[in-house]
């Protein structure tokens, strides 16, 4: 397995669109996950978030399939600015997926450095995210990187639009 990051293109939004459905699966919340692909090409293009793709380059060449150049999608980091009026200029990582087959395999870690160094370049002076409570694995790995995981804030949201 060859394991690449790259940016990903308004071609691959169905693949995020795949992924984040994915994720909404293992949250126990499939039916939360209301954006369309469309919501997703619309937004992408107006620079409203960007993604980060792993791509096994090597997964359809181990099949023996005669794809060159081809890849497999298996997992991304879906982030924006945010800003923190404490601290500055922060990146939010909304979504981070690997799918279940190639975890293990250090794809997470590649996609968090990514990630780290995204924010780095572009003057970030923090990041942050969600994790679920119960998403020991999770907790882990971001306890393994030295986050700081609160447990003090609680969040709040209102939609503006029903489902």
């Amino acid at each position: 397995m060859k394991i690449d990051i790259r940016p990903a293109t308004i071609a691959d939004m169905p693949a995020v669109h795949a992924l984040i459905r994915e994720l909404a699966v293992y949250e126990n919340a499939p039916e939360q996950h209301t954006a369309t692909i469309s919501d997703y090409e619309k937004d992408f293009l107006a620079g409203i978030f960007d993604v980060q793709l792993a791509v096994d380059s090597d997964f359809f060449a181990e099949k023996g399939a005669d794809t060159e150049g081809s890849e497999k999608i298996v997992g991304m980091i879906f982030y924006y600015f945010a800003y923190s009026t404490w601290r500055g200029r922060m990146m939010y990582l909304e979504d981070f997926v690997v799918t279940e087959s190639y975890r293990q395999y250090g794809v997470g870690q590649l996609l968090f450095d990514r990630f780290l160094a995204i924010s780095a370049e572009k003057e970030c002076v923090m990041t942050k995210w969600q994790v679920l409570d119960w998403n020991t694995p999770a907790v882990k790995f971001y306890e393994k990187n030295k986050a700081t995981i609160e447990k003090e804030w609680w969040n709040g949201k209102l939609f503006l639009k029903q489902f």
